[in-house]
């Protein structure tokens, strides 16, 4: 079951492309979180967003706001993936424990091994305050996530 809009965001612990530990909870407090799980690199939707994204990184991304992108990829695999696309914000390997994260949020597809499309936008107290999950085939509009953090 996808995790509610109103609900504390669940607290997790991943690598990024660079094998540093990032935890969600480092955040709060802080900064609000755009929590992007997409389910693996170099697919075509999955290059499309996550390089949309990079695109609109100086309006989505600022002293105010993190970008956080999960995907069930090695951090070995997001590394080469983030230095071949330009991508210039965290990507986390929810890697292993397998899906553990994704799990949490309830966008785990277990028949694929991956993680649906689901995009969360967290408060600074820790708070999902908008959300959206999609199919592994849909595609998410990132003017979506600049209206739910305009709204916060």
């Amino acid at each position: 079951m996808t995790i509610e809009v109103g609900t504390e965001a669940p607290d997790f612990e991943l690598k990024n492309q660079h094998g540093e530990s990032v935890k969600l909870s480092d955040y709060r407090g802080e900064k609000n979180v755009v929590l992007v799980f997409y389910p693996f690199a170099f697919t075509g939707v999955c290059t499309g967003e996550v390089c949309e994204i990079q695109k609109e990184l100086p309006r989505l991304q600022n002293d105010d706001v993190q970008v956080l992108a999960v995907s069930n990829d090695s951090p070995f695999t997001l590394r080469i993936f983030a230095e071949q696309q330009g991508l210039e914000y965290p990507l986390l390997s929810d890697f292993w424990p397998h899906g553990d994260a994704s799990k949490k949020y309830g966008v785990f597809n277990d028949d694929k091994g991956c993680a649906v499309r689901g995009t969360f936008v967290i408060d600074k107290d820790g708070v999902v305050r908008w959300s959206i999950v999609n199919g592994l085939p849909d595609a998410r509009d990132t003017q979506e996530y600049l209206a739910a953090l305009g709204a916060l």
